[in-house]
């Protein structure tokens, strides 16, 4: 009898399912056991695979998206990637209005991918027409069969996670998972995956990764909107100068912040000890970690999931970068370059 081929129809199939890593030298000498979620497995190489895909077949199946409509969205990289890897597959343009903060390799990508990008300043308030938020609006208005994914604002975002990273996180970890650690954008990343993993047991402490510059600490420490917190910061993906509605703040217990500088240094460590070539974002999540396990937010037997959104490889021009690291002034005395030379043999 002949076997069958085992072989997936696109790659698209390959979303989802990502694997459950165990830190064991970066957490060294820490209380508890702590696991990454590494969402560089999917195949868009980040976490945003997963709304991608659910926000637009569930379009589909609505009616509200048809074969030859443009999907257009805000992104600061990730999502953008994700959702042009769906519009090959599925046939659609895909037009993208990109943070300028995002990383060259980034908006490479995105092009490479067949998406038209319009690259808007990352300095400046979400309402001013200059803004990502704005542009992605205006095109949307003026194109006629297209679509906004509005991730910022659609609650799609929080279900796709719901009905995906909170399940796999809940079953590859038994059920045992006492904490979970995520940074928070848009949100829906964290609060999907919160939310269903408190309806399995509301004990479970959530914890947001927030960064210096952004709003999102303050508003669920006080429920204020306060644009003092607003200034210019490094880390993409993170933090937001607005209140984003797919973010839930009441399954999540609290936020702490992280640097620009330690985060970066923390994702090349990551790297370094555990092999784990991750992004920026990660390197901040992974931050986190260590400054809740310096203040003894964890226990002996604390079992911490920590969300790493995204791959190294959209971060060379950056974090990976010693010339952009010794130009942000993130090598001192302390944290000096940390590559090994190069040795050119003739």
């Amino acid at each position: 009898m002949k076997e069958e081929i085992q072989v997936y129809d696109n790659v698209l199939q390959l979303i989802g399912k990502t694997p459950l890593i165990h830190l064991n030298s970066i957490t060294s000498g820490f209380k508890g056991d702590f696991f990454a979620k590494v969402e560089a497995f999917n195949p868009g190489h980040s976490t945003k695979d997963r709304i991608a895909l659910y926000i637009i077949e569930e379009a589909e199946r609505k009616g509200i998206l048809k074969p030859g409509d443009t999907i257009i969205e805000t992104t600061s990289g990730n999502t953008g990637f994700s959702i042009a890897m769906v519009s090959i597959i599925k046939g659609y343009e895909c037009i993208l209005a990109v943070s300028s903060k995002s990383s060259p390799d980034k908006i490479d990508m995105l092009r490479t991918m067949g998406a038209k990008v319009h690259v808007c300043p990352a300095h400046v308030a979400a309402d001013d027409p200059r803004s990502y938020y704005e542009v992605a609006k205006k095109l949307h208005q003026e194109r006629k069969g297209s679509v906004y994914i509005n991730q910022y604002f659609n609650e799609l975002n929080m279900d796709a996670h719901f009905h995906s990273t909170g399940p796999e996180i809940w079953a590859q970890t038994e059920g045992k998972i006492t904490h979970l650690v995520a940074c928070s954008g848009t949100g829906g990343t964290i609060s999907g995956t919160a939310r269903f993993l408190k309806e399995k047991n509301p004990s479970i402490k959530v914890i947001g990764i927030d960064a210096f510059g952004s709003v999102l600490k303050k508003y669920h420490e006080t429920k204020e909107f306060d644009t003092d917190e607003i200034y210019p910061y490094r880390i993409e993906g993170l933090g937001k100068n607005l209140i984003p509605t797919a973010t839930d703040f009441d399954v999540i217990d609290k936020f702490i912040k992280v640097t620009d500088e330690e985060s970066a240094h923390t994702a090349r460590e990551l790297a370094k000890t555990e092999g784990l070539f991750v992004g920026y974002t990660s390197g901040a999540a992974m931050q986190g970690i260590k400054q809740l396990a310096e203040a003894g937010e964890f226990k002996k037997d604390s079992k911490v999931v920590v969300i790493f959104p995204d791959h190294g490889s959209r971060y060379m021009s950056k974090i990976y970068s010693d010339t952009w690291m010794a130009e942000q002034g993130f090598f001192d005395t302390k944290n000096q370059a940390e590559a090994q030379p190069v040795e050119i043999v003739d």
